[in-house]
């Protein structure tokens, strides 16, 4: 039997997670307006689609697809959905919330009552099972008029509004919902601004001033959710969120550790640096020239510093899912993809079906990277494989590598554990399938709730559990001791 060392605390959050605009769905329906997800199409192309230069947000079904708006229909299946999710045993399930179906602009003064009785509804589902809803305040969905009416992130008109949305949250679910996270993968926006910033092209994405003005204003934005949460309930607890790719040096070469220490402030630190520790860090000088400006040239306020420093984040939550290594001596160009951004292939790691280099070394790595620096509890929210299921003769889904993928990490989990780091949960991604964020596509599978559904937008939309739903019940029943599959009832 596979028993893992470390022994897990009692109140480990184990559980699952997804993302509105992946899986809810009803995304025209009792007055919710569009997000940005709505108008990106689906297809391995979306990203080179946004990234023209005359992409105004319109929405052309007569030239693409549009996944997101069926999702997998969770708005109208949330019930069922969360039952699997009990009987696999979960005791804490991240999901985000539309701010469109709260505020379909973005800028009205009063929310819309409907979306706000869903998502009372979905939490309060989730409280019948005893599961602790996790909650996203913006996961790539802001509403689409800031993004085409107001310029996305980089208007600072967006703090306030999101200062609003976010007291409406608190205000009704505050009581009910103990974790909190602001801005997801706040970091990705260094490669793709369009997803958590609203830029693309046409409103100055290409433009790294307009990228860091805008972290500027959610940095600012972070700061107030946290404030709002404490005033209102001094239990609940608001973290930031990371999208984290541990960095390696491709070699010893002393121009390749430099380099490597470089990208990890600027990719994996620089956000964390500002929400955690509550103010720029001291690499910002040379962050800033590398694009050609300085601070003075955005716009920051003395009270904005005052802000940061006053209401830094209560713990820092990540996604890992693959590693990156970095060279700049011309060995190698052998590229690798990644979540949101690649690098460098690293001969060391395998991959899988889409190119991700897996590295269950690497998550040790991260935690105990991330809580030297930080000294605040660390929250997994994402970590999951993503691969081509296929139904067997038999109706079953035998994700064994998938099994495999998950066993490595949360071993790594439980070694940085033993190291003297402080992880609250763990919450897979894509605990059900759901549609690809990076892709757009349903082929592209993480659940262990197997969903009828291909990246045509036909099938039943079945649940159907994948060996990867029993082997993780037994997991979370176990408190994460027993990990081995092999005498699993399937």
């Amino acid at each position: 039997m596979d028993l893992i060392n470390y022994e897990f605390p009692k109140d480990f959050l184990w559980g699952g997670a997804t993302a509105a605009n992946q899986l809810e769905g009803g995304f025209d329906q009792d007055g919710r307006g569009l997000s940005i997800a709505d108008a990106l199409p689906g297809g391995k192309k979306r990203f080179d689609i946004v990234q023209t230069p005359d992409f105004n947000w319109q929405i052309d079904e007569k030239k693409y697809s549009y996944p997101n708006h069926l999702g997998i229909d969770f708005y109208h299946r949330y019930k069922k959905d969360i039952e699997l999710f009990a009987e696999m045993g979960f005791k804490a399930y991240r999901f985000s919330i539309s701010w469109s179906r709260i505020y379909p602009r973005g800028d009205e003064k009063e929310p819309n009552q409907a979306g706000l009785d869903f998502y009372e509804k979905v939490i309060d589902e989730c409280s019948k099972y005893q599961i602790e809803p996790v909650i996203t305040l913006s996961h790539y969905e802001m509403p689409l008029t800031l993004a085409k009416e107001y310029g996305g992130w980089k208007n600072r008109q967006l703090i306030d509004f999101f200062e609003n949305y976010t007291r409406t949250i608190i205000e009704t679910f505050g009581n009910k919902v103990h974790y909190f996270l602001t801005f997801n993968e706040i970091n990705s926006a260094m490669q793709h601004p369009i997803m958590g910033q609203g830029l693309v092209p046409s409103n100055g994405g290409n433009e790294k001033i307009n990228v860091f003005q805008a972290w500027h204003n959610q940095f600012v934005a972070s700061s107030r959710a946290v404030k709002l949460a404490h005033d209102f309930n001094s239990n609940i607890k608001v973290g930031c969120m990371l999208l984290y790719a541990t960095s390696y040096a491709y070699n010893a070469d002393p121009r390749n550790q430099l380099a490597n220490l470089q990208n990890n402030q600027d990719f994996n630190y620089f956000c964390g640096d500002v929400q955690v520790r509550g103010e720029y860090p001291a690499y910002t000088n040379r962050l800033f020239a590398k694009y050609g400006f300085t601070k003075s040239d955005l716009k920051i306020i003395k009270e904005d510093l005052q802000q940061l420093k006053t209401y830094p984040v209560d713990f820092v939550s990540i996604s890992y899912y693959m590693s990156t290594a970095v060279e700049t001596t011309g060995i190698t160009d052998e590229q690798v993809a990644g979540n949101l951004m690649g690098g460098v292939r690293n001969p060391f790691l395998k991959v899988n079906d889409w190119d991700w280099q897996i590295d269950p070394t690497g998550l040790r790595i991260a935690l105990d990277e991330l809580y030297d620096r930080y000294q605040k509890p660390i929250f997994v929210v994402e970590n999951g494989l993503g691969a081509k299921d296929k139904v067997a003769r038999d109706g079953k889904i035998y994700d064994d590598y998938r099994i495999d993928y998950l066993k490595s990490h949360i071993k790594a989990i439980g070694a940085a554990m033993a190291d003297g780091v402080d992880v609250m949960g763990y919450t897979a991604w894509g605990c059900i399938d759901l549609v690809s964020a990076s892709t757009g596509e349903m082929s592209k599978r993480y659940g262990m709730i197997y969903v009828d559904l291909d990246n045509q937008g036909n099938g039943t939309l079945n649940r159907k559990k994948k060996k990867s739903f029993e082997w993780y019940k037994q997991v979370i029943a176990t408190n994460g001791r027993v990990l081995s599959s092999d005498n699993l009832k399937y």
